[in-house]
This record gives structure tokens, sequence and C-alpha cells, in this order.
């Protein structure tokens, strides 16, 4: 980019912009002084400032002063500007009519792209986003059928990589979810708590990789339950609560010792939020937060997961523990006795079905909200991305910021790093 300055003879100065406009008023020094001494400096009568090589248009300086100028406006005789536009013509067979007498036009809000992103009431990032992550044992990373561009994760490889390329577009927090080998399950899932299971071992890791990585984790027995229940099942089906609440403070306290920053119970069982933090803030993790999956329903939209860990119930459902979803009043029930357990962050799941749960927990409580966008979430509207029956890209954004509107701070969401990309201007 050329730069160029000329001086004339005209009396005031001129400056002149890349877009063409003509600015009077540049003052150049008439006298320089140095240790106190004047020295008379020859004042140039005009002076064009061009930034570029683009051609300076039609519009030239007249050479008249400020006050000549306001003198002719005064006078009527104000200079020449581009005409009034025209008013576009309707197409024909337009009924004539006359306006509606409205005293207010929401439509005037919304009539250019600066307008709509001036007022935008809801604003979506990449620290919004948590991404989830499955891990497993072995070295290579396993496709999963059911969630299209979705992988088990090597712990050592795959999964290092899949964060700094979360981190290079700005998320920054992931939430880890093992797929435990069967020789280690068990009734009681007492590897939940192994100190160098595949999830510390995980942590402990990424933790020394990244330090300022936010790691979430999940608290639940289902991964590590030959039953694949979310709690210990007594011989008759029936899921005990205090008996599993007992197991799940002992998994907290191992992923908190392995650097946890956030763990997530996502069991349901009653009372485990207060007796986790108890058991956490005894062993001195009280700057350990609480996320509780308050409101997480017995939902048809999980099966995408299970088929990621493994983790299918042998038998029977989860309805005994995960809430019903025709229920909207419980969500408060669940909400309030976690808030007053020391929760420190409240989660629905899942989220789209269930926005009006999300705002409801968002309209009572002053806790953070988040959601869970879930793997039958992602999966249709990949599906329906690969079947062309939709703009995956532009669907997804719109669920993510729906998610948002209603009152999500944070999205758990396998869409992170591809959001995060759109969001960034990098393309997928």
């Amino acid at each position: 980019m050329a730069s160029t300055i000329s001086v004339g003879t005209s009396s005031p100065p001129v400056a002149k912009n890349l877009n063409g406009w003509t600015y009077v008023g540049l003052r150049p020094v008439t006298n320089l002084k140095v240790n106190n001494v004047r020295f008379p400096v020859k004042r140039p009568t005009s002076m064009v400032i061009q930034a570029s090589n683009e051609k300076e248009g039609s519009v030239k300086s007249s050479g008249l002063s400020i006050e000549e100028c306001e003198a002719a406006v005064v006078a009527g005789n104000p200079p020449s500007a581009p005409p009034v536009p025209p008013k576009s013509v309707s197409p024909a067979g337009t009924p004539v009519v006359s306006s509606l007498p409205l005293a207010r036009r929401p439509r005037r809000n919304r009539k250019s792209a600066v307008l709509r992103a001036s007022f935008q009431e809801t604003q979506l990032s990449p620290a919004n986003f948590v991404l989830p992550l499955f891990i497993h044992e072995g070295e290579e990373d396993t496709p999963i059928g059911a969630m299209p561009g979705c992988y088990r994760l090597g712990w050592r490889h795959g999964l290092l990589e899949e964060v700094y390329k979360a981190r290079d577009v700005g998320v920054n927090s992931v939430v880890l979810f093992p797929k435990i080998p069967d020789a280690l399950k068990t009734p009681t899932g007492d590897e939940a708590y192994n100190d160098n299971g595949l999830v510390p071992r995980t942590i402990r890791l990424l933790k020394d990789k990244y330090p300022d990585l936010a790691i979430y984790t999940d608290v639940a027995l289902d991964p590590y339950s030959s039953d694949g229940h979310d709690g210990i099942v007594r011989e008759d089906g029936v899921i005990l609560n205090d008996e599993t609440v007992y197991q799940l403070c002992k998994q907290a306290v191992s992923q908190a010792g392995a650097g946890a920053d956030v763990v997530s119970p996502s069991d349901m069982m009653d009372g485990r939020v207060g007796a986790i933090r108890e058991a956490l803030d005894a062993e001195g993790f009280q700057h350990v937060s609480i996320m509780s999956y308050t409101a997480k329903y017995a939902s048809a939209f999980y099966g995408p997961f299970r088929e990621a860990l493994d983790s299918q119930p042998r038998s029977g459902d989860k309805k005994t523990y995960q809430m019903n979803p025709a229920n909207y009043r419980e969500a408060l029930v669940e909400s309030h006795e976690d808030e007053a357990e020391g929760a420190d962050i409240l989660l629905v799941k899942p989220a789209l079905p269930y926005l009006d749960v999300i705002r409801l927990l968002r309209d009572q409580s002053s806790l953070p909200i988040a959601a869970y966008q879930v793997s039958g979430e992602y999966s249709m509207i990949k599906a329906g991305g690969v079947l062309k029956m939709i703009d995956e890209e532009k669907v997804m954004m719109e669920s993510l910021m729906c998610i948002r509107r209603a009152g999500a701070d944070v999205i758990l969401t396998y869409f992170a790093l591809q959001a995060a990309r759109s969001l960034c201007g990098v393309k997928n």
C-alpha cells in the first residue's frame, strides 16, 4: 500500500481516507520550539494525504475555508451529494393498501445484518462447550458406528491429539467417559475407585500435558458394573441407593486426587451430592466442584452412548432412578435438594427435548446451568446431514444456540470441536 503526501497552495489542509471521503482541518505546525527557542516553519497551505494507490474519485477540494463552507450552506447552497435513492417497486399484482397504524414494528430492528448482530440477545462461543471424550486402554482410535465422527480414543495417543485440536479453537473443557474391559467389571463396580484405573491415569496425563485444561469426570457405576446399571443391583433387581452412594464417594475422591476439576455424579441416587461433598472436603478437596446431573431423564436418546461404552443394562431399565420424561415439576424437587447439598452446577440431560426444564432451572436457581446435548441428538443431526435432508452445519449451530437461549451456561456436546471451528471461521 503506497502513501503519498503532497503540499499545494490552496488554503485549508485536506486529508483523504480510503473510502474517498475528504476531511478538512488538519493543522500543520507553524512554529517549532526547541529549548525555548522558536523556529518559524513555513506553513503549507494545503495537504492531501492519500493512503493507497486508489484513484481519488470525482470529489475534489473546493479550497473553501470552514467558514465559507458553512456560509454556503446557510445561504441555501449546500454542496452536492448523491441523490435520494428511489423507492423500490413492488411486484405486479401487489395490493394497494393503507399503512397499518402500528406504533411499533419489531421488524425495524431486523432489517439489516448489522442491526441483527447489534441486538442479538444470546451469544455462543467455544468457551460455552464441554467436549465429551470416550477413552479406552488401546492405542488405536476405534470409530463408534452410531456416532459418526466420534471415536473411542487411545488414552495416551489419540486423546492428546483430540484435546490439542479442541484447545486450538478455544474449547478448553472436556469430560471423560471410559470403556472399561469386561474382565474388570463387577457387581459392585470396585474398579471405579482404582487410583491407577483408566480415568485417574488419563486425568494425570492430561494435567501433565495441559495444566490449565478443565477436566470434568463422570461419577457413576455403569461403566464399571457387570450389570450395566448406575448403582449396585440387588438380586431382585432393586438398585441399592445408600450402598451405591458409598461407592460413588470413593470414586469421586479418587478422581479428585488425580486432578479432576469437576466431578459429575450422573447416577441420580438420592443424597449423593451431599455425601460426595462431605467426602471431598474430608480429604482436602474443597476446591473440587460438583456438577450434579440434577434432571437426568430416562430417555431413549441415550442409545448411541451406550454403544460407545458397552454399558447397556443387562436386565431391566433405569426408570427407578432416572426421571420420567413426562415430569416437569419434579425437576424442581431434584434441583432444590442438590443445591442444598452443595452442588456447584446443575445439569439437565438430554438438552434439546428438555429446553423447558433448562429454562425452569435457570429461572429458579442462581447456580450455573449445564445441559447435555446427548448422543441421540448428535446422531440424528449427523444422519439428517448425510441424507441431505437438513443442512447439518446450520442445524447444529441453531440447536446449540437454542440450548444457550433456554438458559444453559455450558453445553456438553459432541459437536464442540466442529461448532467451535465454525465459530472461529475454520473450515470443518
